[in-house]
């Protein structure tokens, strides 16, 4: 059944997954894989405190079981308790056998940037790059750190490499073009703008944003 149910979820099917893991969760209570598959599917369909709790007991269940941690603070962070996700991405950045510890130090960093606390954010962010500079989330997080910091000119390294590793995103060319504004590059922010303009949704909040920043950077 859990067979079932993940490749169900591979195909993004999430109400036939759901389906199939409660049948194997009725089978067996105690599989911590199946819990996780649970909040996953919760997670994809919205549904966050169901999520959170299949996650919390896959991590019970084994708590060497990283991914189920992993996705305890993801779905943390997608509800906005910055506190419980700091708590669990640390727990799992002391697990030495991890192999990925970049991932969970750029949601700390994420996370103390939400709580507005930017000197600890940079260092998390900092630490993601050391291991991993070409991660994007990394990148985009110090540089908007450094843009709430005031310190336009080191945002511009950061926006400017995320723009690199992902010229299709609109978002972080939005960030890149504030970046412009803040060190005065007027032109070079114009031009981001209307790259954002370009790539995200017509209507969409950043859309409008980008179109009333041009306005204000003519």
């Amino acid at each position: 059944k859990r067979e079932i149910g993940e490749a169900y979820m591979r195909q993004g099917d999430y109400t036939s997954a759901l389906r199939e893991l409660l049948e194997s969760e009725a089978l067996d209570p105690e599989d911590p894989f199946v819990h996780n598959d649970l909040g996953l599917c919760y997670m994809a369909k919205k549904r966050m405190p169901d999520a959170i709790s299949h996650f919390k007991k896959s991590a019970e269940l084994k708590p060497s079981y990283t991914p189920a941690r992993n996705n305890l603070g993801s779905a943390y962070l997608a509800v906005e308790e910055w506190d419980a996700a700091i708590t669990t991405f640390k727990e799992i950045t002391k697990d030495a056998l991890y192999a990925t510890p970049q991932f969970p130090l750029s949601n700390l960093g994420f996370a103390y940037f939400q709580k507005r606390d930017y000197t600890t954010a940079l260092n998390y962010y900092k630490e993601a790059l050391k291991i991993q500079p070409d991660l994007v989330n990394a990148q985009v997080g110090a540089g908007r750190t450094y843009l709430a910091m005031n310190q336009g000119r080191l945002a511009l390294r950061h926006l400017e490499r995320a723009v690199q590793l992902s010229p299709k995103t609109a978002e972080i060319h939005f960030y890149l073009a504030e970046a412009y504004l803040v060190t005065g590059q007027a032109a070079q922010a114009r031009a981001s703008y209307e790259t954002v303009i370009e790539l995200a949704p017509l209507e969409s909040d950043l859309a409008l944003k980008a179109k009333q920043r041009l306005g204000r950077s003519r």
